[in-house]
């Protein structure tokens, strides 16, 4: 038996893991595997869903989807087996969030039940992500779109009753490097006792686009031992975490360690890391860092006369048209535009639609930012900066 898990919902009956059954058979008080953690999970209660009602089954066989209830560790994308014969299926790929909110409740009394909340509309949507600012203590929000987060919001009013606030949607932007640049640095500290030493000559040059962060050791010989790369790589990879521009993640780096020296007394995986981390604030400013911004595949379906209305206001948000169909009940219009100019997009269409226009957006790719908005993007960064260290 092999059964995929796409979506868990919490009810009033406690969560319930959705199932795709591929093969075999599913049955009541059977014990599966799941081949994620390898643990093992007891088939309780099966359901076949029927809106909100639901009607109990024994089992279920392949191209069955049903409920089960009372799955500890499963989420979504996970797979469900025979313990004798497992089989991982392929999971479900979910992007990494565009935008961010922070959000904060009303009452003070409300923060644990808001915790509460959010961890489980986490475990029900992958795409929706819940972090903690460590500088200002700020609960964050991170989804696909401004609807996405407008909704995750409406539920936490209405599903689970607490009053929340929220703050101005953030775009996620990132930032990478152009330029290729060899360089070298050398941490070097000396306290009363044994001090810190490494040393590492490197390269640094953008990746191919998508392909993230590469770490890559070319050392011949034992001019950094083999039990220190790991370390440096570490250094570099936390670093990478905060850009040197307007403190976005940076993206698409290949670092490639060349050469190094070591102490036999001062050497150290601590050092070595520490060493990583001052060699990359060295190096960004001259390896041409650039940020990136989300750039959204939208599609628009409008009635013909307002066509060119459409695609005059989509120019205007640095959009550019891909494609212009026209079908029986209108036209559709595709086309590539930034997300920090997509907000409020829905009301301005059907202002300019006389209500008859609609669209629908995801992620497509990052690219680099126009001058003019890199600028704004730095003060910004700069000015939220100030404004924490107040």
């Amino acid at each position: 038996m092999r059964a995929l898990a796409f979506k868990i919902m919490e009810d009033r009956y406690g969560a319930l893991t959705f199932l795709r059954i591929y093969s075999g058979k599913l049955e009541k008080g059977t014990t599966v595997v799941n081949t994620y953690t390898g643990r093992k999970e007891r088939i309780g209660r099966i359901v076949e869903m029927h809106a909100d009602s639901r009607e109990e089954l024994s089992s279920a066989k392949a191209g069955d989807i049903v409920a089960v209830l009372g799955m500890k560790e499963v989420q979504t994308g996970h797979t469900l087996a025979d313990p004798d014969n497992p089989a991982t299926l392929e999971p479900m790929v979910f992007p990494d969030p565009v935008i961010s909110i922070a959000i904060d409740t009303k009452e003070k009394g409300d923060r644990d039940k808001l915790g509460v909340a959010l961890s489980k509309m986490t475990s029900e949507d992958p795409s929706f992500r819940v972090e903690t600012d460590e500088e200002t203590g700020e609960t964050i929000l991170k989804g696909m779109g401004e609807l996405h987060l407008d909704i995750k919001i409406d539920i936490i009013k209405r599903t689970y009753g607490i009053e929340c606030v929220a703050g101005a949607p953030q775009v996620a932007y990132r930032e990478t490097i152009t330029k290729r640049t060899e360089d070298s640095y050398t941490h070097k500290k000396q306290t009363g006792g044994s001090g810190q030493f490494g040393k590492i000559d490197f390269v640094i040059e953008p990746n191919e686009p998508g392909e993230g962060f590469e770490f890559v050791s070319e050392i011949k010989g034992g001019n950094v031992p083999k039990e220190f790369w790991p370390a440096i790589e570490k250094g570099f990879k936390l670093s990478l975490e905060e850009g040197v521009l307007a403190g976005f993640q940076c993206i698409d780096v290949k670092i490639t360690l060349v050469d190094g020296g070591y102490h036999a007394v001062d050497s150290s995986a601590v050092a070595f890391e520490l060493c990583a981390k001052g060699a990359y604030r060295q190096v960004m400013p001259k390896a041409g860092p650039q940020i990136l911004e989300p750039i959204m595949k939208v599609d628009c379906y409008v009635p013909e006369d307002y066509v060119g209305d459409t695609i005059g206001d989509l120019n205007r948000r640095r959009g550019m048209i891909n494609s212009q169909e026209v079908g029986a009940t209108g036209a559709r219009i595709q086309a590539n535009v930034p997300l920090s100019e997509m907000f409020g997009y829905i009301g301005d269409l059907r202002t300019m639609t006389s209500g008859r226009g609609q669209f629908s957006m995801e992620f497509l790719n990052y690219q680099p930012c126009p001058t003019t908005v890199t600028e704004a993007v730095i003060k910004e960064a700069q000015e939220r900066k100030e404004a924490r260290n107040k």
